[in-house]
């Protein structure tokens, strides 16, 4: 035997022995210059170097070996592939130094390729340690990165988060209703300019009419009014100012045109319905009830916002860590894969080794590969939190949280979670606010059960003024008054309804026969005979007419409505009662959820302390595990496969760790959550309304 096939034979004798066959049986089965025997497992026609031991085929139960670890069971002989029978010492070409994907089992019929059944010989070549997995995530640019502490991110979530802009809005828009429900008791001012013709017929002579028969009327009406609900009492005032224009033919009239101008003030006061309460002030006051529903509810979105901002980075921290870890973990698995090559090279090592490290190298990068989607997650999660615009550049930016886990060994005080949760609770001061409504409810439906009683007063004042009317006739055809000066004839009018004018007539025609001229008649001024000098003059006398208080009316009254049965009111004051006791069985059952909640999230802030501790001992004790793991397998006293057991181990402590941390952070998230503590932790201070 030559000496290249005394070194095959020494180095298959020792990786048979590693994997749990005796060399003895390799020299029985193998004399040297004797070609090896056909497997029985093996397809016809199918040769190989080394036998299969009966203990490494597959489906066998194998026997325990002193080098295999605990637990495992030993690899099956590797076999060349079907039909293909290399002679001994004959090189086989070995595998890529890149990792392969898993080969796919062949489907019954056809026949495996090389990567079905790897030949023995292609683990003596060398290798070279693969290239660590690309870590660039989709749509992340890679110069592109945002840091971001805890604060920044809150701070962000409140000023661009959607969900609070929608709670935003609805307060805004319940704080506008209230103003438009307080604007009826804003004063009125109407003013109602108008033009009324009237030509009314009149069948006598008394109703002032002409031989026309009828009476036209000009009036040019110009009025004017304040009308102002009380805020308290349910009454109201008006103050009116009406003026008149009018112009008519009646013979009645003594001036013509006329002004007149009326003035005052209408109250009106409830005394027992609507007194108290009225349909008006109790919208308004529940509609400020509900603008403090409306805050509760903002309150409680923000708090869970900022709950969910603390959840969401956190978790971001743990998936950067996270990551962190398994890159460290992988680089220890290539740094032993160059130090294994080594000791192929130098002999000390069977190339079987090999194969397992290519294995951890696998599982580890796909860990690896696994951590960047977490990450992705994780950070999708937090820009839903703090980004208002879907197209904001920050979405292709990485985000970097730079706060690290907080920890603090003392446990939670519970009774000042029960007390802070019992004051400050959103959902709590709901429902008082509610149970408020509802008693402006009772009070509202018990005062519509009264009868209604009302004072009604109005006082007023009336000017008056115009031009005077000159009476016109004629006598035998002649017009009489076309004097000046407002003068008309002591006697004039028609002969056949005026007696005076008819003897005056009888007596102008005797002078008449006599050849007299007709009697003088002397005039005489009307303004001064028939009417006081106040009412002559335009506008301005009437105004002055108003404002001496000449004239005036009073009017003082009660206005009374006694419904009979009153069913309506009866039966929603009824419905408003059994709201109320509703409102009460719910607020208990609100307050025993609030119980539960802050108990479970104290208990969960004092479970994740716990592990917190438990996890940083169990961190401690792998790194002592694999330091003592190391020292042995540099002196060759434990396998590669022990070893990476140590550094998986480490590697699920340090994340176990890193995973208690987060998750006590978390856990106090869900505990200012329970207790509607985060807005008081982080500053903020709501103001969203304008005085009520």
């Amino acid at each position: 035997m030559n000496t290249s096939k005394k070194n095959l034979f020494a180095i298959l004798t020792l990786m048979l022995a590693i994997y749990g066959v005796a060399p003895s049986m390799m020299i029985a089965q193998t004399p040297p210059g004797t070609a090896p025997q056909q497997d029985a497992t093996r397809p016809p026609s199918t040769g190989t170097t080394v036998p299969a031991p009966a203990t490494a085929r597959p489906g066998t139960p194998a026997q325990n070996s002193p080098t295999t670890p605990p637990g495992t069971a030993p690899r099956p002989t590797p076999q060349t592939s079907p039909g293909v029978a290399p002679s001994p010492g004959t090189p086989v070409p070995s595998r890529d130094a890149t990792p392969q994907s898993t080969p796919t089992p062949a489907s019954p019929g056809q026949t495996g390729g090389a990567e079905e059944s790897l030949p023995l010989n292609s683990l003596l070549k060398s290798r070279s340690v693969p290239p660590l997995p690309s870590l660039v995530r989709l749509g992340i640019s890679g110069d592109q990165a945002v840091t971001l502490t805890l604060n920044e991110a809150v701070r962000r979530a409140l000023e661009n988060n959607n969900d609070i802009e929608i709670a935003r809005g609805d307060v805004r828009r319940t704080e506008s209703e209230l103003l438009s429900l307080e604007a009826f008791y804003d004063p009125v001012f109407s003013f109602v300019p108008q033009l009324n013709n009237r030509v009314t017929p009149i069948a006598s002579a008394l109703g002032g009419s002409d031989r026309s028969g009828k009476v036209t009327t000009t009036d040019l009406n110009f009025d004017a009014a304040i009308v102002k609900p009380f805020r308290t009492g349910g009454g109201q005032y008006q103050f009116f100012f009406n003026n008149t224009r009018e112009t008519t033919s009646s013979t009645f009239s003594q001036l013509n045109p006329f002004y007149s101008s009326n003035s005052g003030v209408t109250f009106t006061q409830p005394l027992l319905r609507n007194r108290a309460i009225d349909l008006n002030r109790r919208l308004i006051r529940v509609q400020r009830k509900r603008l403090q529903l409306s805050d509760a509810d903002f309150r409680r979105m923000t708090t869970s916002v900022i709950a969910d901002v603390q959840r969401a980075y956190w978790d971001l921290v743990f998936a950067l860590r996270d990551q962190q870890n398994r890159t460290s973990n992988l680089q220890l698995a290539r740094t032993l894969f160059l130090q294994t090559e080594q000791r192929i090279e130098a002999g000390s090592s069977a190339p079987f080794e090999r194969a397992e490290i290519e294995t951890e190298l696998s599982t580890r990068e796909s860990d690896l590969l696994a951590s960047s989607q977490r990450i992705t997650a994780a950070e999708v999660t937090l820009k839903l939190l703090i980004l208002r615009d879907p197209l904001a550049p920050e979405w292709s930016a990485a985000l970097i949280p730079v706060d690290t886990p907080a920890f603090d060994a003392a446990p939670v005080n519970l009774d000042d979670a029960l007390r802070d949760a019992r004051a400050n609770r959103p959902e709590l001061a709901r429902l008082k606010t509610q149970r408020e409504i509802s008693d402006l409810d009772l009070q509202y439906f018990k005062n519509q059960a009264r009868p209604r009683v009302d004072i009604e007063a109005t006082v007023s004042t009336t000017g008056l003024a115009g031009s005077p009317v000159v009476p016109t006739g004629s006598i035998n055809g002649d017009t009489l008054g076309s004097g000046t000066g407002g003068q008309i004839p002591l006697i004039s009018g028609d002969p056949r309804a005026n007696s005076n004018a008819f003897l005056l007539a009888q007596l102008n025609q005797l002078r008449a026969g006599a050849g007299l001229a007709p009697a003088d008649v002397p005039l005489v001024t009307t303004e001064t005979s028939t009417l006081p000098e106040t009412l002559v003059g335009g506008y301005g006398r009437t105004l002055r007419n108003l404002v001496g208080l000449g004239t005036r009316n009073i009017v003082v009254g009660v206005r009374i409505e006694i419904p009979f049965r009153n069913r309506r009111a009866r039966a929603d004051l009824a419905t408003a009662r059994i709201e109320r006791e509703q409102l009460m069985a719910v607020q208990a059952k609100q307050e025993q959820l609030v119980e539960a909640e802050v108990r479970l999230a104290a208990q969960g802030v004092e479970t994740a302390r716990r592990l917190v501790l438990t996890a940083r001992a169990a961190r401690r004790s792998a790194e002592l595990q694999l330091e003592g793991e190391r020292s042995l397998y540099e002196v060759g006293r434990t396998t590669t496969f022990l070893l990476f057991q140590r550094e998986n181990a480490l590697t699920n402590a340090r994340n176990l760790e890193l995973r208690a941390q987060t998750d006590y952070n978390k856990s106090l998230a869900s505990l200012q959550q329970a207790t509607a503590t985060g807005l008081t932790a982080y500053n903020v201070i709501l103001d969203l309304t304008t005085d009520r």
